[in-house]
């Protein structure tokens, strides 16, 4: 069957024209024409025929001459897979299972031989959009073949349209990532809505993964960028929720910078920082280039710290943050000893100032009241930071460490330092302590900061994947157990999902010692305690009703059992 649907000649298929250009035609020329597509394969069954007889039949065409080439050209391609389908069920296979299948056939063909300029002559023949393709976006298959086409095919008018078609059904969630949809102002404003929505309802865990397919949307072109971005703004405006629509700017500005795009005037326009043109000037470039200059810091130094300055929201720009943070906590960055200051500043100035927005004929009012003591917690953990001090050394600093790590900003800067220095390959090769005071550090982090949750994960993540080749096989996993005990205080601190789904994909992958498993269900099961959630015991049950990772654990036995017996009773599980 497949052999004759690619033996097909689809250049065969109609292509009628209106009868008024008939008129241009001699009547054997038009005869000739309609022969041609009387002798394809399968004719009859095209949605043409009946004007294509017209046509012939107005030319004086032989009536006989044509059922005997439709009938000699009728090979009952469609009949034969309705056939064979029939057939695979009377065998014994599902009707799911044979529809599946032949859907899937069809997809692939369709992507394989989809001519755009063909597909667009169904708007001339039909007038308006026929009633199969109303029918036809209600199933997800074939909706799923219209964004593969589309991505494909851009400029295709049927696509665009029955793009809009989805869109107005109500499946608008479903093309986030469809770069046709950022040329029709419609359908993207409906899409910007609903992944705005989306982004707002969706927990903390998952919205990164929300935010990635809308940003590469927003992203498609200039236009898109700079009509998301200024709704955007507007909404960040609003007192409910506002922080968070300013939280998916940034996200999607981050987008575009890794993208290699440069957004910075536009960035720097939405911020209002055209009102502050000095603040403007020294900004511009450092974002531009992605890199810090003394001589623009000093002017911004200078400007935040005179008695009228900018609006603080101009240097809590993501990606200046960044680079402050880098310049100052990560290992072998310089920093000109008589600018660190200005640095330091700064830094504490975008994390600690607050600002009361100017009120009819109040002014403007500047709280600076954090200012010095988070300035004074950067600079020490700073020096800290940048001495180069060894394990023991570090261990007589835990204290300033514990009281500094309360500022949000500075947690950011010594997590930044711990990535660079527990990356170093020959960081758990010269270690001799069961728990590395850095790792350690991290835990107390965790507890006071569950913004930085998902950092510290990922940092424990890229630890735990790595290959340690350098050390024996019994010591590499201890290290991993270590490992998987940050996980476990990460998820006694409340980050329990994005802990749970990483260790069952482990599992599922079955590229991760079974031990490891295994240890890491015991100490989990030593802490939990009912009531459960629902997604908890959907991703951490199967591991404990696991035969291969609880047979053993035969000293934790009654946990297991009572784990099991209680969801058992009080959960429906899948």
């Amino acid at each position: 069957m497949e052999e004759e649907f690619e033996g097909r000649v689809w250049e065969d298929a109609p292509d009628t024209e209106p009868l008024e250009e008939d008129e241009a035609l001699s009547p054997a020329d038009v005869q000739s024409n309609c022969l041609r597509q009387f002798s394809s394969t399968d004719f009859i069954m095209e949605p043409g025929i009946f004007s294509t007889l017209k046509r012939y039949f107005q030319a004086g065409g032989n009536p006989e001459q044509v059922i005997e080439m439709l009938s000699e050209n009728y090979q009952a391609v469609a009949q034969m897979a309705n056939l064979m389908a029939e057939w695979l069920i009377l065998a014994g296979a599902s009707i799911n299972d044979v529809q599946a299948m032949v859907e899937n056939h069809l997809k692939q063909m369709i992507l394989k031989t989809f001519d755009p300029k063909k597909a667009d002559t169904i708007f001339t023949e039909e007038g308006d959009a026929p009633a199969w393709l109303t029918e036809l976006i209600e199933h997800s298959t074939w909706r799923s073949v219209v964004y593969q086409l589309a991505e494909e095919f851009p400029e295709c008018l049927m696509l665009n349209f029955t793009i809009k078609l989805i869109s107005d059904a109500g499946f608008q969630g479903e093309i986030t990532s469809i770069s046709t949809a950022a040329q029709q102002i419609e359908v993207f404003s409906r899409i910007l809505k609903t992944s705005t929505a989306n982004f707002l309802q969706s927990p903390e865990d998952s919205r990164h993964k929300a935010v990635v397919e809308f940003a590469k949307m927003v992203c498609h072109g200039q236009h898109t960028y700079i009509y998301a971005q200024v709704m955007l703004q507007i909404l960040s405006q609003e007192t409910k929720g506002g922080n968070n629509i300013r939280r998916l700017q940034q996200e999607i500005t981050k987008y575009a910078i890794t993208s290699g795009l440069n957004v910075t005037p536009i960035q720097l326009a939405l911020n209002g920082a055209m009102a502050h043109p000095r603040a403007a000037q020294a900004l511009a470039p450092m974002l531009a280039r992605n890199a810090l200059n003394p001589a623009d810091i000093t002017v911004l130094f200078k400007l935040y710290s005179s008695p009228d300055p900018p609006p603080v929201d101009l240097i809590r720009i993501p990606q200046l943050l960044e680079l402050l943070i880098d310049a100052l906590f990560k290992p072998g960055s310089k920093v000109n000893q008589e600018h660190k200051t200005k640095y330091f500043y700064l830094l504490g100035y975008s994390a600690s100032v607050y600002e009361t927005p100017k009120k009819g004929n109040r002014p403007r009012q500047v709280n600076r009241d954090d200012l010095k003591p988070t300035q004074q917690a950067i600079e020490k953990v700073h020096t800290i930071c940048q001495g180069g001090k060894s394990a023991m050394e570090l261990i007589a600093e835990i204290n300033t460490l514990y009281q500094c790590i309360r500022f949000p900003v500075v947690s950011v800067g010594l997590v930044r330092w711990i990535e660079c220095v527990v990356k170093e390959p020959s960081y758990f090769k010269l270690c001799t302590e069961s728990t590395p005071t850095h790792l350690a550090l991290l835990d107390e982090v965790v507890s006071i900061h569950p913004l930085l949750h998902s950092r510290v994960l990922s940092l424990l993540v890229e630890l735990f994947e790595s290959e340690f080749q350098d050390l024996e096989i019994l010591v590499q996993l201890e290290l991993r157990k270590m490992l998987l005990d940050r996980m476990v205080n990460l998820l006694s601190r409340g980050c329990v999902l994005p802990v749970m789904e990483y260790i069952k994909g482990c599992s599922t992958k079955g590229d991760t010692d079974i031990s490891l498993i295994r240890y890491f269900v015991r100490e989990v099961l030593e802490i939990v305690a009912p009531p459960y959630t629902v997604e908890f015991v959907q991703l951490f049950l199967p591991l404990v009703e696991n035969e291969d990772i609880t047979g053993s654990m035969n000293t934790d036995n009654d946990l297991v059992t009572e784990f099991i017996a209680h969801c058992k009773t009080n959960y429906y599980v899948m």
